[in-house]
């Protein structure tokens, strides 16, 4: 019992050199995954994040939602369909992905946090949304032609002056990805549904946050795709772009890769892609010596 004891009292103490470094710092969190999905997790994910803002880092929170818009479509007799792994989005998807992001997720994410003693904030389309976008049009591969996706976007701007004042006044700002649109539609819509990894970059970049923090499903980005354990603590931004040319960064890693690298060439000087499934991998990541996880670097 006394050993136990010594070894929370050597955690304490080396977690309180990067308490100090830390303290006013802003980190963007995105949350999603399986973590999102399990109520547990997500609990102790959040208690987590009140820990970080309880000793002065000051975090805000993105989240996604894709599986939870896809039951609710599912619900509703519709179909989801994507395209180049972007959700094709029309006008009743939107509105039903509005609802799930906004009334549901985001809703639950603040009432978490708040019971956790902290002074949470939703931010999203229907009250002070944050993100402004424009549509997003992609190309066929083979033809070249534009697809359509509907109502997606991706994010433009991002309102800082009010997530910062919201930081200094100890709010933990959580923003659900929806992009307030710059040109109305001719069926008079004016929201777009935005990617919420490309969002998490992008807030991170606009706020000049000291760490982008991506939570995965994953324990980070291996060399190997073949080797379950070839997982690498620290890659650069030069070995990215190398392993994405080669394909050892394949789809399901490359939204939230693009997201670190839209942060760090806007001067975030460290993204990190964390498994969410461990517990406290946010706390050991960004509080311990070691770390847990892969993080990215410019050089």
């Amino acid at each position: 019992m006394q050993q136990a004891a010594i070894e929370k009292a050597e955690a304490l103490v080396e977690a309180h050199r990067y308490i100090q470094r830390f303290k006013d710092k802003i980190v963007v969190v995105k949350v999603g995954g399986s973590v999102q999905e399990d109520e547990r997790k997500l609990r102790d994910l959040l208690t987590d994040i009140s820990f970080m803002s309880a000793v002065g880092m000051r975090p805000v929170i993105v989240h996604g939602g894709g599986k939870a818009i896809t039951a609710a479509m599912e619900k509703a007799g519709l179909k989801a369909r994507f395209v180049q792994g972007r959700r094709y989005t029309d006008r009743r998807t939107l509105e039903i992905a509005e609802e799930v992001l906004v009334n549901e997720i985001n809703a639950e994410l603040v009432e978490h946090l708040n019971s956790s003693g902290s002074q949470a904030i939703g931010l999203h389309s229907m009250a002070s949304c944050v993100l402004f976008g424009e549509r997003l049009y992609l190309r066929d591969d083979a033809s070249g032609e534009k697809l359509d996706l509907g109502y997606v976007g991706q994010v433009v701007d991002v309102n800082t002056v009010l997530l910062n004042a919201l930081c200094e006044d100890e709010f933990i700002p959580v923003i659900a990805p929806v992009a307030i649109s710059r040109t109305t539609s001719d069926e008079g819509v004016w929201k777009l549904n935005v990617n919420a990894d490309d969002a998490a970059g992008k807030v991170a970049a606009a706020l000049k946050a000291e760490k982008l923090v991506m939570m995965s499903d994953t324990h980070g980005i291996r060399t190997d795709p073949k080797e379950a354990e070839s997982y690498v603590s620290t890659l650069t931004r030069a070995e990215i772009d190398s392993m994405i040319k080669s394909g050892v960064i394949g789809e399901g890693m490359l939204p939230k890769v693009d997201a670190c690298l839209t942060a760090l060439r806007a001067g975030v000087p460290k993204a990190h892609i964390i498994d969410g499934r461990i517990p406290h991998s946010v706390l050991l990541e960004i509080y311990t010596d070691a770390g847990i996880g892969t993080q990215i670097i410019l050089e």
